[in-house]
């Protein structure tokens, strides 16, 4: 196996209102191997974002903090990292594709601008030199005529193409971890296919490793290697995309399965039932026993840990044994 280049330990993450303490991430836990891809997968609101805006201190506090955990990195721990020394990992070593380009990228700036903002501030290179990158990184990602396209300004560009300069924008700096968080949220499947083709092919002549968010088990099953499944700020299963295709062992991970559409399926399909709990009112116990059709009742009281099952991790009690 690959040596690990990211390593999670239990990082939490809570948030502070009127209406109490929320832990939008809850004791997670995971590693992320050199040159590998792996999908974090789950419904809206399970935490994903939050995951990952902790790990590069972009969790606004107030409200939001970091409370518990590690994120080592090149022998450095991220989460104890201040403010400056976490600029120069941003964007240099580890860079993230954020989910709707168009209120990530300033509108008052041109795209060209902005890319090369990055590489004069974390390669030191020179105005000319990052303007010749930004347009190199520009055509790498498939925008024709590179040159022009630096001169627009974002509203000018379609949702496709924003998303490009996105990518080119995470990647200026040849990062060692790319974070990409819905990266083809809001595109037609023909622009999906594109934009995740470019960033296989990227990642391969790179060598580097990448964090899918997403909530498409279909693009996690064409992309990753391995797949950890979040919900309700945990994480319920990790597992090879295969070995999770072939038999998913977590309720949750059947019910996201059997939800899904397939030419071969000659019966309805079969819903997750309710809804993911409010942060502020995750159920006692496990906190998918309300929708699951084989709680028990050590699941409505006791919240279960992670189990080992042939190198696969699982949070459910079925597997205690």
């Amino acid at each position: 196996m690959a040596q690990s280049i990211l390593e999670i330990t239990g990082l939490t993450t809570r948030f502070t209102s009127q209406r109490g303490v929320a832990k939008a991430v809850d004791d997670v836990s995971l590693s992320l191997a050199q040159g590998e891809t792996l999908g974090l997968v789950g419904e809206s609101g399970c935490g994903k974002t939050v995951l990952a805006l902790s790990l590069l201190g972009l969790v606004p506090d107030p409200p939001g903090r970091v409370t518990a955990g590690s994120a080592l990195f090149q022998g450095q721990d991220l989460l104890s990292l201040d403010e400056r020394q976490l600029r120069r990992v941003r964007g240099n070593k580890i860079s993230m594709i954020f989910q709707e380009p168009m209120t990530s990228l300033n509108p008052v700036f041109r795209v060209g601008e902005q890319i090369a903002e990055a590489v004069r501030l974390h390669q030191k290179a020179s105005k000319a030199r990052a303007r010749e990158r930004a347009e190199e990184m520009l055509g790498l990602v498939g925008i024709p005529e590179p040159e022009r396209a630096a001169l627009s300004y974002p509203h000018e560009l379609s949702g496709g193409m924003r998303q490009r300069v996105m990518i080119a924008m995470a990647l200026s700096c040849e990062p060692d971890i790319l974070i990409a968080d819905e990266p083809t949220t809001a595109l037609d499947v023909t622009i999906q296919a594109q934009i995740l083709g470019l960033m296989q092919d990227i990642k391969d002549k790179k060598a580097a490793s990448v964090l899918l968010i997403t909530h498409d088990l279909g693009v996690v099953a064409g992309n990753a290697q391995r797949v950890a499944v979040m919900y309700c700020g945990q994480i319920v299963e990790q597992s090879g995309v295969r070995p999770l295709f072939r038999e998913p062992l977590h309720p949750y991970t059947r019910g996201l399965l059997d939800s899904l559409p397939r030419m071969d399926r000659r019966h309805r399909l079969r819903p997750i039932p309710g809804a993911v709990p409010g942060i502020f009112s995750q159920p006692r116990g496990c906190r998918f026993n309300p929708r699951c059709f084989e709680a028990m009742d050590i699941c409505r009281g006791q919240a279960p840990p992670i189990f080992e099952r042939d190198g696969r991790g699982v949070r459910c009690w079925l597997y205690r044994n």
